[in-house]
């Protein structure tokens, strides 16, 4: 061996597992599911194409994963009683956020296509109707957080994707506060505290 010759660099899987994630999230918030190719983001994450399918399989189990992780992150980072608020003001947003808000807007863009949507329906009527419905102590609490994540997703919709006005202009503000003072209602307990209360400005 000649002595100059470099060592070869040893490859870290938890990094490249994790770049693949974080290209994966970006691509998926800012194109959705169908226009996200492979390629794409095995470039972003800048590694050879064929480690995506080594460590995920397919495209769809990578968006399955995308969305699993970074939910977990948010609903880990944000209190049940915020958690509607978070929601939509990430589905309010103009661009993606970071990290683990880009799930939502990944969600958003997604529902179109019928392979992504079977993950979404997986994805939130798990980690994220578990969590709402824990707000109410009513007997049909899960079928309140379902009406909660259609209507939050519906506003996102009919703003960010059909461009419906006045719905579309109005301020995010005005929009907050209308529908956080519903959801308060909606998922009320019976004899709540003020802790337990939706937070509002």
């Amino acid at each position: 061996m000649c002595a100059d010759r470099q060592p070869r660099r040893r490859r870290d899987p938890a990094a490249t597992r994790t770049a693949l994630l974080r290209a994966a999230a970006e691509l998926f918030a800012e194109r959705g599911f169908d226009q996200t190719t492979v390629r794409e983001v095995a470039a972003r994450a800048e590694v050879n194409q064929a480690l995506l399918f080594r460590y995920f399989g397919s495209k769809q189990e990578l968006f399955a994963e995308v969305l699993s992780h970074n939910s977990e992150a948010l609903l880990d980072s944000v209190a049940a009683p915020e958690l509607p608020r978070r929601i939509l003001e990430n589905v309010l947003a103009e661009r993606a956020g970071s990290g683990a808000e880009h799930t939502i807007v990944a969600m958003l863009r997604s529902f179109s296509d019928e392979r992504a949507a079977r993950v979404l329906r997986d994805e939130l009527g798990g980690s994220y109707v578990e969590r709402l419905a824990r707000l109410s102590d009513a007997a049909d609490a899960d079928l309140r957080a379902d009406l909660v994540l259609a209507w939050l997703f519906g506003i996102g919709m009919m703003r960010s994707v059909l461009g419906k006005d006045p719905l579309a202009e109005a301020s995010e503000e005005v929009i907050l506060g209308h529908v956080t003072r519903a959801v308060s209602y909606l998922l009320e307990k019976s004899a709540s505290t003020p802790e337990e209360d939706l937070g509002e400005d």
